[in-house]
């Protein structure tokens, strides 16, 4: 791994995971199962990859060199959100996994009733963080209402955005054992796994402008909206291509299950190959959307391209 982005990813890392064991409640504080359990999941060595693309977009728009005050805490209430999806997921009634992070999944170590409370309780602890972020009061709303449309089904007052992250998760399991066509795959692989990504770089646009004066922040936000929503799908179909490449061990979680299940996967669509380009393709397209920050935009960009050249 390139040295400049295993620093990024480990200085992220470190600030995630401070600001994480600050807000979540300690293993000792009653009822005692559900924070354990909250934290088994949150601490099983996730990437932390949604709160640092936060956190540098932050970087990225405030023109100072540095990740803003409180920026942290948005990435935690964003990963926060993200493990709790992966305890939903891994649930029986779901994709029924045992394995995440190279660690057992939550139902398996404490049961599936407080699994499925494990991952409410991370979704209601993320939006009570949300809400007490340093930023004016509308900044605050802005990234509750940029959040809450990105992880829903794509209804609600005034809604300009397809289904996030809970329609897609609706639609890939409708279409399971269904033939997959490539509108069905990049539909899902948009709202399931790329909404998310961008509402983490989109949040972390709006608190970084809430710290500075300038004139520019609808074309910064579409900026950082279009480079979220190419690299968000590169990642997902990178994803893809690993679980047919990759072994369980290497992958942190069970290989081969989208083949299995006859699940809509980019490869399944267009071929490992074609997949790899299409993502490299993307990438380039983000990297476009950021021209022109300059090298202020170099955070961001490395990650985008550790996006499609990771191995797990």
């Amino acid at each position: 791994m390139n040295p400049f982005v295993q620093d990024l990813l480990r200085s992220g890392a470190e600030l995630t995971d401070a600001a994480l064991e600050r807000l979540l409640p300690s293993p000792d504080t009653q009822p005692h199962s559900i924070h354990r359990a909250m934290r088994h999941s949150v601490f099983a060595g996730g990437k932390r990859l949604r709160p640092i693309l936060a956190m540098e977009a932050a970087r990225m728009v405030s023109i100072t060199g540095e990740i803003p005050s409180g920026a942290a805490d948005l990435g935690a209430a964003i990963e926060m959100i993200h493990t709790y999806s992966l305890i939903h997921d891994d649930l029986p009634a779901l994709d029924n996994d045992d394995l995440r992070r190279g660690q057992p999944t939550c139902h398996v170590v404490f049961g599936e009733a407080i699994a499925i409370l494990a991952g409410d309780a991370l979704q209601t602890l993320a939006f009570q963080t949300l809400s007490a972020l340093p930023t004016p009061p509308a900044t605050t709303v802005s990234i509750l209402r940029e959040v809450s449309l990105a992880i829903g089904t794509g209804v609600g007052p005034n809604s300009p955005l397809p289904p996030g992250m809970i329609g897609g998760q609706v639609v890939d399991i409708e279409s399971e054992g269904k033939q997959p066509t490539a509108e069905l795959v990049e539909s899902i692989h948009r709202a399931k796994t790329g909404a998310l990504i961008t509402t983490s770089i989109v949040s972390g646009g709006i608190f970084g402008l809430a710290h500075i004066d300038h004139d520019f922040h609808a074309d910064t936000i579409g900026r950082l909206r279009i480079f979220g929503e190419k690299a968000g799908l590169a990642f997902q179909i990178v994803d893809d291509v690993l679980d047919v490449t990759q072994s369980s061990e290497e992958l942190g979680k069970t290989a081969g299950k989208d083949t299995a299940s006859i699940k809509a996967t980019w490869p399944a669509v267009f071929g490992v190959d074609q997949s790899l380009k299409d993502a490299e393709e993307l990438i380039a397209d983000a990297f476009a959307a950021l021209e022109p920050f300059g090298k202020d935009a170099e955070h961001l960009k490395a990650l985008a391209s550790y996006l499609v050249e990771r191995k797990h």
